[in-house]
């Protein structure tokens, strides 16, 4: 028997820059438990942007953040022996996961130089409207858009 949904756990701000958001992202980047390095990777990107734009690494963030969040996304439906891609709006804890998850994909699909860089690289670009983690969001907004005729089957 199910007892419910888990209720939500405070996340605690990460030591540098007192933001739960940059403490979720270093979460999300982790690999096998080892937050130190992930840690590392995020504050070194964050000085590399700060380097390079010249402007504070925390509005860069989020500003990368906030283009890269979709706000319409599929979602299959079976109906009638058929499946229809259906659009639907996409909640703002979700928004944030997909956002986060596609700057670290399109860093980590990057080869040659080290993480930190290629993360930083990715954040700039997001955050200048371009880049992987752009062209993913407006793949899926276009794909919402194409099969607007099937949001009655929401």
């Amino acid at each position: 028997m199910r007892k419910g949904q888990a209720e939500k756990r405070d996340i605690a701000p990460d030591l540098k820059y007192k933001n739960p958001t940059v403490a979720k992202f270093i979460n999300y980047l982790m690999h096998g438990g080892k937050k130190s390095v992930a840690e590392k990777v995020v504050y070194g990107a964050f000085d590399i942007v700060e380097k390079e734009t010249k402007k504070n690494p925390i509005t860069v963030f989020d500003e990368a953040l906030n283009n890269v969040s979709p706000a319409q996304e599929v979602k299959s439906r079976r109906k009638g022996g058929a499946n229809y891609q259906v659009p639907i709006p996409v909640r703002m804890e979700r928004r944030s996961f997909l956002a986060m998850n596609w700057i670290i994909a399109a860093a980590r699909a990057k080869t040659g130089s080290a993480m930190d860089k290629r993360l930083a690289a990715e954040l700039i670009t997001a955050s200048n409207n371009e880049g992987a983690a752009i062209k993913r969001k407006e793949d899926m907004q276009r794909m919402a858009q194409a099969n607007k005729a099937f949001a009655h089957f929401r």
